[in-house]
């Protein structure tokens, strides 16, 4: 009998984080199996856009809307161990703050599906700014902030 994973379920809520599974592929790789540094920021954005569609926060709407779009603002990531070929990540994101027209969100990267047993490969932290067509920033569409304000305190239906 093999000892499999379980089954591929991309992301979750599971209290106030969200947990977001990625399996690494050869195409993530660098000659000697090691994921290419820049892979991680990829990882880190699925499961923030993983994340907001959970939680009932249509980014593809706003943008059709013309209300606007989420962008980048500040970011600081800390490599503490690779991830190899074939490796079992999860993506921990929590809210840390929501501001009127921002989010600030804490993730980490470990090897492994269990949060108590595994090992942590990179550490980020994450500022979205909603910004209008124009680039200005904007306050938030209606609801949004309190559905962050939900995750971050860890309510189990954000939406």
């Amino acid at each position: 009998m093999v000892n499999a994973p379980p089954p591929f379920v991309p992301g979750a809520f599971v209290g106030a984080e969200h947990r977001y599974r990625v399996r690494i592929y050869f195409e993530d790789t660098d000659l000697s199996g090691i994921v290419y540094h820049a892979n991680y920021l990829r990882y880190m954005e699925r499961a923030r856009s993983d994340m907001l569609r959970l939680a009932g926060i249509d980014q593809r709407a706003a943008m059709e809307a013309g209300d606007g779009a989420w962008a980048v603002t500040d970011l600081a990531i800390k490599y503490r161990r690779p991830a190899r070929l074939d490796d079992d990540l999860l993506v921990v994101s929590e809210v840390e703050a929501v501001r009127g027209a921002s989010v600030v969100i804490a993730q980490r990267i470990l090897r492994g599906h269990d949060t108590l047993s595994c090992e942590t490969l990179t550490e980020g932290r994450v500022t979205a700014a909603f910004l209008s067509p124009e680039g200005r920033p904007r306050r938030q569409p209606a609801g949004w902030a309190e559905r962050f304000t939900a995750i971050m305190n860890g309510e189990t239906s954000p939406c």
